[in-house]
């Protein structure tokens, strides 16, 4: 269900950046405003270019949202703050934290809306980390900075021990 939901906003979303392009294109007389002019085939044209939108928002779920896993060793209570950080850092802010998974949503409402409010990230607990789930341009670079994070932190503790 959630796929679907997921799908019909990308095609709104895709439906009101044409629109607004083209309201922009008319605006300038660039174009003619009569939409029999204005495409090859006229109002034919608008359920060409619906059925194409329909299918690049029909694919875009699947390629745009992963679930990922990111090894980070130790206590929910040691690794919990290390998430939360840097996802501040990234702009987001604890959504709710439900035993040991954690959901974030981005603070910027102009993100929020290039995001078709599509903006959660969700924390799910493992035995030696987390399972990461939104949308892959934000969770693959997020992936790096908690696992080069918490590595550092794992490095600073073996040094530590060692004096």
């Amino acid at each position: 269900m959630r796929y679907i939901i997921r799908a019909l906003k990308y095609f709104l979303y895709i439906v009101v950046l044409l629109s607004i392009f083209i309201f922009i294109l008319v605006l300038l007389k660039l174009v003619d405003p009569d939409i029999s002019k204005m495409f090859r085939n006229g109002y034919q044209s608008l359920w060409q270019i619906a059925a194409m939108f329909g299918a690049v928002a029909a694919i875009y779920p699947l390629f745009g949202y992963i679930r990922r896993g990111v090894i980070m060793r130790g206590e929910y209570k040691e690794i919990a703050p290390i998430v939360k950080d840097v996802m501040s850092s990234r702009g987001y802010v604890l959504e709710k934290e439900e035993g040991e998974g954690m959901t974030f949503r981005t603070k910027s409402v102009a993100a929020k809306i290039m995001k078709v409010f599509e903006d959660r990230i969700s924390f799910e607990r493992t035995v030696n980390g987390f399972y990461v789930e939104g949308l892959r341009r934000d969770v693959v670079p997020l992936l790096y900075s908690l696992e080069s994070r918490a590595k550092g932190e794992e490095e600073a503790e073996v040094s530590d021990h060692q004096q």
